[in-house]
């Protein structure tokens, strides 16, 4: 118990709260029991620690501790909660709960016999809570933590603190708030170096974006070997198969799929595919795009595969195609807030509503011409005109 106190303590002491990401002050910290799922890498440890640090004063109020610890290989969570209980802990905070076998049983025992304790719990974005899981679902608020978006990075590499913009404004008033901000910052080179090493919040701790891609790598495995398993029963041989796709659709372009060809260069059938691109979805490393006018058709297969974030095709393939990590991006950016679907035209329809064109400085309207509320995103510019906004601005939507 001492490792687990001293551990608590050092992590609290060494955590910084110079910058907290979007969703800690969305956050009711007051509800009973939270729980906040995303990718690893996207800082959800940080932002416990940094809750503690900044609300607790009286740090034997709260305790922080991770489910992987080799403490819980003789102990019960159980046992830590009585224990914590009885000696003044009011708040606590669990890290990683997917890979303790029993969470759900024993978070919502926790939750049902001490009624003044509080609990946190953070968790791989694999996780899916549902009425099937010992009610847990009726007691716990969720929240999503996503990785940085663009505005983020800005403010913490130290260039600028920007507000959020809303997609409506972005649309009818792109012009005027790019060139606020333009009018500060050379935009497009901290764009370049965001698309490649920038969502995940570890950049920081680098040294160079070769540094960056080869931790990414590392996590990358991670989720696949570790997280993965932790939440799905899956055998050695389809996580093998993971790495596999992941790999081959890195060198795709453009990422429409062909499922049958797929298939042959990875071994698998047809259902064995759509299982592992839904594994791929929920770890956060790919998103799939449907084509909803489809219908029933449209179950299952997906008409086109992006990655979730840029980071994670740069970080597989060195020689990764411009137009997809600009898909990808503003997928990720709308995708926070917005409902996206791959059109008939254009290559993003959000909202069911707005048609995006995402492309170079040069792109125009050909593909999107004469269709109402429709847009083009263009890489390369600092500010746009007319429907032709800068890709970059859709970076501060959260």
């Amino acid at each position: 118990m001492q490792n687990l106190v001293s551990a608590y303590n050092r992590s609290i002491d060494e955590v910084s709260d110079n910058f907290k990401r979007y969703l800690y002050g969305t956050i009711d910290w007051q509800e009973r029991l939270i729980g906040i799922k995303g990718s690893r890498g996207v800082g959800k440890t940080t932002m416990l620690l940094q809750h503690i640090k900044t609300s607790f004063p009286e740090r034997s109020q709260a305790f922080y501790v991770s489910l992987d610890n080799m403490w819980f290989s003789s102990h019960t969570l159980s046992e830590l909660v009585e224990y914590l209980y009885t000696h003044g802990v009011t708040h606590l905070f669990l890290d990683e709960v997917h890979r303790y076998p029993q969470w759900v049983r024993e978070i919502k025992n926790s939750y049902d016999s001490y009624p003044k304790l509080h609990i946190v719990f953070t968790g791989s974005s694999l996780l899916e809570i549902d009425n099937a899981q010992a009610d847990l679902s009726r007691r716990v608020r969720m929240y999503h933590l996503h990785g940085l978006s663009f505005r983020e990075y800005l403010e913490l590499k130290g260039v600028a603190t920007l507000p959020t913009l809303q997609l409506e404004e972005i649309l009818t008033h792109h012009v005027q708030r790019a060139a606020e901000i333009t009018s500060q910052i050379k935009i497009l080179p901290y764009f370049e170096q965001y698309i490649q090493c920038g969502y995940y919040p570890f950049f920081v701790e680098v040294s160079s974006q070769d540094s960056y891609r080869e931790r990414l790598q590392r996590v990358i495995s991670t989720i696949i070997e570790n997280d993965i398993p932790a939440v799905e029963k899956v055998e050695y041989e389809t996580l093998l198969k993971v790495k596999r796709l992941l790999m081959l659709l890195s060198q795709m372009v453009p990422f429409t799929l062909n499922i049958t060809s797929i298939c042959e260069k990875i071994s698998v059938t047809r259902n064995q595919l759509i299982r592992l691109l839904s594994l791929m979805e929920r770890a956060s490393l790919i998103r799939q795009l449907r084509d909803d006018s489809k219908g029933m058709k449209s179950i299952g297969k997906p008409d086109k595969i992006l990655f979730d974030n840029p980071n994670v095709m740069h970080a597989l393939s060195g020689n990764t195609d411009i137009g997809t990590m600009r898909e990808s991006f503003l997928a990720m950016s709308i995708a926070h807030s917005h409902q996206i679907q791959q059109p008939k035209q254009g290559d993003l329809l959000v909202d069911n509503t707005y048609l995006f064109e995402v492309g170079g400085k040069d792109k125009g309207f050909a593909q999107i011409r004469n269709i109402e509320n429709s847009f083009v995103a263009a890489d390369g510019i600092e500010v746009g005109f007319g429907n032709k906004i800068p890709l970059w601005l859709f970076g501060f939507l959260y």
